[in-house]
């Protein structure tokens, strides 16, 4: 035997002792009706973003985040991001960003973990079961606003840091947070904070960590991948000057809706094929591996049918279902703007209508390739009914897909501490849906990013009756702390 490599191997030896899991998890539970009062607290603040109403509750938001973090030791940051421009022309303060730092070792791996404490809309009269702002403890589920979607992950994360502080032990890797209160409405603000920051407080990070996501099944996950969304309004404009009486002008005008619904119609058949020339074109093919990957998913074909309410799926066996769920685009049709949707009869024919839908963009597809798709199909599809009319179409969301490599160190680490806590293999899955930011943290920073989530497949995200139970939540912290102890193992030149 080598015996220079005798104190190499006795340092990995006592370093692999020195993480003292068990104590950490002990903690965790001991302290588990703490961590509930936390974030019933933080649930009774309504942040909602897209409510300007309730900006002066998203700042108080914002401040009890930093002030926790604060009296954690953390070094913490309000970070002004600037004003929002309302419809109306007025302008409103920003939520700040808060940014706080635990842990400034140069031999350590430095992390940052990227969580919002905005939420979607919520009133009981929605159809909650309870009131929406109120912590709610129901069969070990958590019910309120914002549990899964993204206080308690958040919640989550901080009491990682706390467990270790809390036990005198050090943290085994350096720790940043970024928080933001406008996620739920796009970010307002983010990206150019982002881009101002890339060199000072991104400058030392290494990994990127994000939990706003949740779980396939039941079984833990660690998702790599999400959609994009290239969002349209196409708007037929220019025919009556106003809304006329169908018994008085119908049949001698060409209506908008007539041609509206006619292009709309063109979009995408029954069988869910897109028809827009060069769309499926650029979606990159779907390999073996990937398949093998879904083929070894849990995912029940029939729960999914019957929770989702619908008596036929697009498609019927797990691969082709998760494929076109994840990693193909689609179009979804969202409404009509100028249509008559209240209750009772209204004989009129609308003056000017907008229809708004969108297409969940995949790699290989580029936002600014889909526009030029979309527009000029539209047009030349709206040529051809030879109407007198005019179509305006008009892109105003375009977000970029984000994939990661599933077999980065980051995925190695978490499936160890997946393991090392729920005792099983993790699945690897995608998000049919878009978090933005996942792909801007990756174009500027530059940094490797996971997505580590602990939300149920059950929760109810953005629904009603939204929810984290507690086995996730506390679980879930956790696994938090078994995952900082994992990346710490990550070879420096990895």
């Amino acid at each position: 035997m080598n015996l220079q490599a005798v104190p190499f191997i006795l340092l990995v030896i006592s370093c692999g002792q020195a993480f003292q899991y068990t104590e950490l998890a002990q903690y965790v539970d001991d302290h588990q009706e703490e961590h509930i009062e936390v974030l019933r607290e933080w649930v009774a603040i309504e942040s909602d973003s897209s409510n300007i109403l309730r900006r002066p509750d998203l700042q108080r938001m914002m401040e009890l985040v930093a002030e926790k973090l604060r009296l954690m030791g953390g070094m913490v940051q309000l970070v002004d991001i600037g004003d929002q421009e309302l419809p109306s022309g007025q302008t409103i303060s920003l939520p700040k960003v808060v940014t706080a730092q635990f842990g400034s070792d140069p031999s350590k791996h430095t992390v940052c973990v990227y969580g919002h404490v905005d939420v979607q809309p919520a009133k009981l009269e929605d159809g909650w079961a309870t009131n929406p702002y109120n912590l709610t403890d129901i069969n070990g589920n958590l019910y309120g606003r914002g549990t899964s979607d993204n206080k308690a992950p958040v919640l989550a994360w901080i009491h990682a840091v706390q467990a270790y502080q809390a036990l005198s032990m050090d943290l085994p890797v350096n720790v940043k947070f970024l928080i933001e209160g406008m996620e739920e409405t796009g970010s307002n603000g983010l990206d150019a904070m982002i881009l101002a920051q890339r060199d000072t407080f991104f400058s030392d990070v290494d990994y990127i960590i994000i939990s706003d996501c949740g779980w396939l099944s039941r079984r833990p996950a660690l998702t790599y991948g999400t959609r994009g969304n290239c969002y349209f309004f196409a708007e037929v404009v220019e025919g009556p000057k106003q809304d006329l009486h169908s018994g008085v002008y119908g049949g001698t005008v060409i209506e908008p809706m007539t041609d509206l619904i006619g292009i709309l119609d063109t979009l995408i058949s029954p069988s869910g094929k897109i028809l827009i020339p060069g769309i499926r074109e650029a979606v990159a093919p779907l390999s073996d591996e990937e398949w093998k990957m879904y083929q070894d998913i849990e995912f029940d074909v029939d729960n999914y049918k019957n929770k989702t309410g619908v008596s036929h799926l697009m498609y019927n066996n797990k691969v082709d279902l998760l494929a076109h769920r994840w990693r193909y685009p689609t179009v979804s049709i969202h409404g009509i703007e100028g249509a008559f949707s209240d209750s009772g009869t209204k004989t009129v024919i609308p003056a000017k209508v907008t229809a708004k839908f969108s297409i969940r963009q995949v790699p290989d597809m580029d936002p600014a390739a889909v526009k030029k798709q979309v527009t000029d199909y539209l047009h030349s599809v709206f040529a051809k009914r030879k109407s007198p009319n005019k179509l305006k179409v008009t892109m105003v969301i375009g977000a970029k897909p984000w994939l990661a490599d599933t077999k980065h160190p980051l995925y190695e680490a978490g499936k160890v501490a997946i393991k090392r806590v729920f005792n099983v293999d993790p699945d690897l899955i995608r998000e049919g849906g878009t978090i933005p930011i996942a792909k801007t943290f990756q174009d500027v920073t530059g940094k490797s990013i996971i997505m580590m989530p602990i939300g149920g497949f059950d929760d109810g995200m953005h629904s009603q009756n939204e929810k984290m139970s507690r086995y996730n939540y506390l679980e879930g912290t956790k696994l938090f702390i078994a995952y900082l102890n994992e990346v710490a193992q990550i070879n420096k030149s990895s």
